[in-house]
């Protein structure tokens, strides 16, 4: 017994580190895969793979071949339900057939079939179907408790394994599965720790946009690209009188309601983001003349303006507006200089009565365009 407890007991060492690699391989060499449609049946390949190398180097006792590959077959049935554990079953469930025996039969039975099919009874599709879902420890266990009560009175009663082979299978098999599940939820915690610190550096935490350091890395990646490009400047007019009249609470709804509208008028390649107080940016893409830019950042405005924003009728005009400026990308300028004709633009908007789209010219920087501005 003490060579089979010490057998099993490489099998786990074996199981865990694949398992912590695996996970290791996925977060820094293939996260979009592991996040895409195609990410389940990468999970079952390598985890039909791992129980082949667990199947490998087996333990004979009286004419069968012991081993814990029911470990992550019952685990990738748990966590990734029918299809990744069907995957995962075909190249062990060849292997032990290859392999033959007399109790070849009762082997695919017990310690590929069953742990399969007992962990795809237990998945969660509702809790799993994230890529880095937490997985149900509790729940996890007691699908086990399921699997190996079946297996090991199927074992006792149809091969010559005795109780206690029985018993420290199953136990062995419990830490493995218990240990994988413990390593699959503090990887899965580090990452999602992660991509909440990284999604809470890149946006704005009222508005959920996008931030300026956003805004700066992806448009200037654009214009590297060569990709013709305008920006919009923003600015929710007298926004002050508003908060003043219905406190800042109301005020903030007003910015989280037009950073949404400002979501959903932008096209695919659009760039939204907050630049600050009640100014927001924007990168129209694929723009290449005034009227262009003026067409888009104009449907903005009206989007805007016909929206029913609670106390707008206690606005100066009776509605809540927004002025806006347009730059128009230029190949030797430099994004902050586009910004920076936009922000111009933005001003003669408001000296110019508020609620209006001004275009910068593009031929002269410093002057603003007059004949893409539109009063209200």
């Amino acid at each position: 017994m003490e060579e089979i407890f010490f057998y099993f007991l490489e099998n786990m060492a074996l199981i865990i580190a694949m398992m912590y690699l695996g996970l290791k391989a996925r977060e820094y060499w293939m996260p979009k895969l592991a996040e895409s449609n195609k990410g389940p049946m990468l999970n079952g390949i390598l985890i039909g793979l791992l129980a082949f190398a667990i199947m490998y180097n087996p333990f004979f006792y009286e004419g069968m071949r012991l081993d814990l590959r029911e470990v992550p077959l019952y685990f990738i049935g748990f966590i990734g339900g029918w299809i990744p554990g069907i995957i995962a079953m075909i190249v062990p469930l060849a292997y032990r057939i290859y392999m033959g025996g007399p109790t070849v039969w009762l082997g695919v039975g017990q310690a590929i079939l069953l742990p399969v099919f007992i962990g795809a009874l237990f998945h969660n599709r509702k809790r799993l179907r994230t890529p880095f879902a937490l997985v149900d420890i509790p729940r996890l266990m007691a699908g086990l408790l399921v699997f190996e009560l079946i297996k090991s009175i199927s074992m006792v009663i149809t091969t010559p394994a005795t109780p206690g082979l029985a018993a420290i299978m199953a136990l062995m098999a419990a830490i493995g599965v218990l240990a994988l599940g413990w390593i699959v939820n503090d990887a899965h915690r580090n990452i999602l720790r992660w991509k909440t610190l990284e999604h809470q550096s890149m946006h704005d935490t009222l508005t959920g946009l996008p931030n300026l350091r956003f805004f700066h890395e992806r448009v200037r990646d654009l214009k590297y690209r060569g990709v013709p490009l305008a920006i919009v400047m923003m600015d929710v007019d007298s926004f002050k009188n508003y908060n003043d009249t219905h406190g800042h609470p109301a005020g903030d709804e007003v910015l989280r309601t037009i950073g949404r509208l400002m979501k959903e008028a932008a096209r695919p390649d659009d760039i939204v983001a907050r630049y600050g107080g009640e100014e927001f940016i924007l990168c129209f893409t694929g723009v290449e003349d005034e009227a262009e830019a003026f067409v888009l950042a104009d449907a903005l405005r009206e989007r805007i303006e016909s929206h029913d924003f609670y106390g707008a009728e206690s606005q100066p005009t009776g509605r809540l507006t927004v002025s806006l400026g347009v730059g128009i990308s230029e190949p030797v300028k430099p994004i902050d200089e586009l910004i920076e004709r936009a922000d111009q633009a933005l001003y003669q908007s408001k000296r110019s009565g508020r609620n209006q789209v001004t275009v910068a010219k593009s031929e002269d920087e410093s002057e603003v365009g007059h004949e893409y501005q539109m009063n209200r």
